[in-house]
């Protein structure tokens, strides 16, 4: 289900199965909750299958284009399973279903953000452990900086550094690995070695304003993505805004209004989002193309919207209003609370429609969206609508075109790999 956060609050709603509805924790401080039905934790370990090598930055959609049929392979950081032969068919006849499979080796604590960088590792925000992973191409589950349980701002190595709320993360051509710090209302940086910095916005002091550094301010800030010239993009949820930052630092707003929701198309301020309602914020994914568009998960309005690099803002697919899972074309489709984005090599659009139908979505550069897999919130591996996701919210796809979920409610990260490629 959807991942939300509210000031001064912490609610977390969950069934046997899983979140039974959205799950609610502080902007400003974070208290952490281990366990529970989904046998969440930070434990490390296990094999994942390699997905191949990536090409380019999977924020800029070096990823490469997605077949039209395949197997969905689903991990939580374990060994993974081979995938069953995948059928044909799928609404509209261009996202046919595919095969799911999960083992349980490793586990997170509510995994938000997930991140591939050139070499094919994932890396993973885990939000209720405070901390980001990694999972090598070999299997191997290590904490790359944080220490699970612990909240904090600190910058320094590895378990010396402290998060707050991390959700959004993504990588650079460079090595490095960038985090949405939503509860310190930071951006973060973490070399290959583990050494964290703060690259913009101050711990502890929410705001809107653009500036370099420190001076810049942020609101629970949430996704985040890299685009081909190293600028960074950042949806500051509790603003309402998409943001950019500079390699320098240097942080402008490039659509949307502080203090202003709605819907509205335009080109920069005259662009509206609803990121947050009341005080309540959603994970807003971000993707960059390879032509430098940026595709944003408007949750709250039940959309997915584009914007160009001059910040003129359109919306691709979904019906303001309309909270459903129907597939169809531009408005004819709906989506029930959009989390994760991510876009291959070819304009493709995959989306963790996070909601209570807990589906992966697909969206095609002319706006046909299809439901790649899942129906439903659950666990179970299967083909298409027989597998099932819970809340699922970090979405990223590798240089083989394989694609990796932050499943959050269930605790795992799962994988979907298509033929053909």
């Amino acid at each position: 289900m959807i991942r939300l956060a509210r000031l001064g609050l912490l609610l977390a709603v969950a069934t046997a199965a899983g979140c039974l509805y959205p799950s609610l924790k502080t902007v400003t401080g974070t208290t952490d909750v281990s366990g529970g039905a989904n046998a969440w934790g930070s434990r490390t370990g296990g094999a994942v299958e390699t997905g191949g090598r990536a090409g380019n930055n999977g924020a800029t959609g070096g990823g490469g284009g997605l077949g039209t049929a395949g197997t969905v392979a689903a991990t939580t950081a374990g060994v993974v399973a081979a995938g069953g032969t995948p059928s044909t068919g799928g609404a509209n006849g261009n996202s046919p279903p595919a095969a799911v499979t999960t083992l349980t080796a490793a586990r997170f604590n509510w995994p938000s953000g997930v991140a591939v960088d050139r070499a094919g590792n994932i890396f993973v925000a885990d939000w209720k452990n405070n901390d980001i992973r990694k999972i090598t191409p070999g299997g191997v589950v290590t904490t790359l900086a944080g220490a699970a349980g612990l909240s904090g701002s600190a910058d320094g190595t590895g378990a010396a550094a402290s998060f707050n709320g991390p959700t959004g993360v993504a990588a650079d051509g460079l090595g490095n690995i960038l985090v949405a710090d939503g509860g310190n209302n930071t951006i973060r940086k973490i070399t290959s070695a583990g050494v964290v910095t703060t690259l913009a916005g101050t711990a502890g002091s929410s705001g809107n304003a653009d500036g370099t550094g420190a001076a810049a301010s942020f609101r629970a800030p949430q996704g985040i993505a890299v685009d081909g010239s190293g600028d960074i993009l950042v949806a500051d949820s509790g603003n309402n805004t998409i943001r950019k930052i500079t390699s320098a630092g240097a942080v402008t707003t490039l659509a949307g209004t502080a203090g202003s929701s709605g819907a509205a198309d335009g080109t920069g301020s005259a662009a509206s989002f609803r990121l947050s309602a009341k005080d309540y914020i959603s994970m807003a994914g971000l993707a960059v193309d390879g032509s430098g568009d940026i595709f944003v998960a408007d949750t709250w309005n039940d959309t997915i919207r584009k914007i160009t690099p001059a910040g003129v803002v359109t919306t691709l697919a979904g019906t303001v209003g309309s909270s459903r899972t129907a597939d169809g074309i531009g408005p004819a489709a709906s989506f029930n609370y959009p989390n994760g984005v991510a876009v291959d090599g070819t304009g493709n659009v995959f989306v963790a429609d996070s909601g209570l139908y807990s589906r992966i979505r697909k969206i095609t550069p002319t706006g046909a969206v299809t439901t790649l897999a899942g129906t439903g919130m659950g666990s179970a591996d299967g083909t298409g609508a027989g597998a099932s996701f819970n809340g699922p919210e970090g979405v990223a796809l590798d240089g083989a075109g394989n694609l990796f979920i932050a499943d959050s409610c269930n605790g795992t990260i799962r994988k979907i790999t298509l033929a053909g490629m």
